[in-house]
């Protein structure tokens, strides 16, 4: 027996955003994983260029877990409050501050280094948390919502 309003409402408060996608991966995976990152980013509502620029700022991230963080990296993508986050981590050695602290365009002929550049450009926010243990990037976009007119 219990002492609790059988009829009372209940109250459930998430633990954590709903993920959308929550996907490990290495080199073999980063197509299939930027094709579930567009199709969910769709769905939730990012359409043409910010669709595109959300989707290649993923891309780079994810190209840079490969490259730079061990061969292998952590995917997760969710709903927050009218905004699109895609957190991606990796277990690499960490980047330089002065890497960071960089927020130059890199120059049209150099090779690398376009990665975070492009990230930080293409998105509305961007958060780097770095060390020993390894990078973890978050992303955001915010979902813009189309005005309804009331009929």
């Amino acid at each position: 027996m219990t002492n609790a309003d059988p009829h009372a409402p209940r109250t459930v408060v998430p633990i954590e955003p709903a993920l959308l996608i929550a996907e490990a991966f290495d080199q073999a995976e980063v197509t299939e994983i930027r094709h579930s990152v567009t199709s969910c980013a769709h769905a939730c509502g990012l359409a043409g260029q910010r669709l595109d620029d959300f989707v290649l700022a993923v891309n780079e991230l994810i190209t840079n877990a490969v490259r730079h963080g061990g061969g292998r990296g952590w995917l997760r993508l969710w709903r927050e409050s009218g905004t699109l986050v895609c957190e991606v981590a990796d277990h690499g050695h960490g980047i330089s501050a002065q890497r960071l602290g960089d927020r130059r365009r890199p120059a049209p002929d150099t090779a690398g280094g376009w990665g975070l550049w492009l990230a930080r450009e293409l998105t509305d926010t961007m958060e780097v948390a770095t060390g020993t243990a390894g990078t973890t990037v978050r992303i955001t976009s915010a979902l813009v919502i189309p005005n309804h007119t009331p009929h």
